[in-house]
């Protein structure tokens, strides 16, 4: 490791539905002891939205399907909180947050969408009023502790977890940052995790945050890759072996 620390070194930022993890990688490998999980993912954050919205306005929640929707439509991740807070505060077209979001009826209209300010209303839809809940649902995957979860977020843990490594290592893991899983797609979560790492790591390190063309199916394509490798097999578990040993069987075969 340390004649080539560089070699095959990264850094993988896993955020999918249930949770993150953050995981460096060195030699190809992912190193177990330094992995760190944040219990924030995509269905937390839509149950907190769908708690908002039936506090503020409507009550949605027995609508998880469509209010996973809305959150995949409306949502961002602020750049500037303090900034996006006074613009969610105006009225009028001052408000550049503010939008009107038509719930599908399932007959005329399938699923929801963002109303345009010149569309006319249509007898019997349904709208909701969406503001500060654009940005301060996604927030969380940063502040976990918005939610009463005492954990750090995910930029944070990421530096956090870098710096738990071997000296020789951080220049490596921090210019290879590798984004993946669905909550990556929502817009400006790279850029946030970039200038937040870049805000909280050394001067001297070079910084490098990455999101692949499809950060959802990034693991299947991995995983795939991974199966046509010499030697793969004796990864691979049979149902026979899971039925016999259950979720225990990948943690001795993969922590070999």
């Amino acid at each position: 490791m340390k004649e080539h620390p560089g070699e095959a070194c990264c850094l993988v930022v896993d955020s999918g539905y249930s949770f993150t993890h953050i995981i460096p990688h060195v030699h190809g490998k992912p190193v177990k002891s330094k992995t760190i999980r944040v219990d924030v993912g995509g269905k937390l954050l839509t149950n907190h939205l769908k708690d908002t919205i039936s506090y503020r306005q409507l009550n949605v929640m027995d609508e998880t399907y469509v209010v996973n929707q809305i959150k995949e439509d409306i949502c961002f991740v602020s750049q500037n909180l303090a900034k996006d807070f006074e613009i969610a505060k105006k009225r009028g077209d001052e408000n550049t947050i503010a939008l009107d979001y038509v719930l599908p009826d399932f007959t005329t209209l399938k699923r929801g969408k963002i109303k345009e300010k010149t569309e006319e209303s249509i007898e019997g839809e349904q709208t909701l009023r969406l503001t500060n809940e654009r940005f301060t649902v996604p927030e969380v995957l940063f502040h976990p502790s918005d939610l009463g979860i005492p954990q750090m977020g995910i930029s944070e843990a990421i530096v956090h977890t870098i710096e738990s490594c071997p000296p020789e290592l951080h220049s490596h893991l921090f210019k290879n940052i590798v984004l993946t899983g669905g909550n990556c797609v929502i817009p400006g979560f790279r850029d946030r995790v970039e200038t937040d790492v870049r805000f909280m790591a050394p001067s001297i390190m070079e910084v490098g945050v990455v999101v692949p063309s499809n950060p959802i199916t990034y693991a299947w394509h991995g995983g795939a890759a991974f199966s046509k490798e010499p030697g793969s097999s004796k990864f691979f578990v049979t149902r026979k072996e899971y039925d016999e040993h259950g979720y225990n069987i990948f943690e001795d075969k993969y922590s070999k």
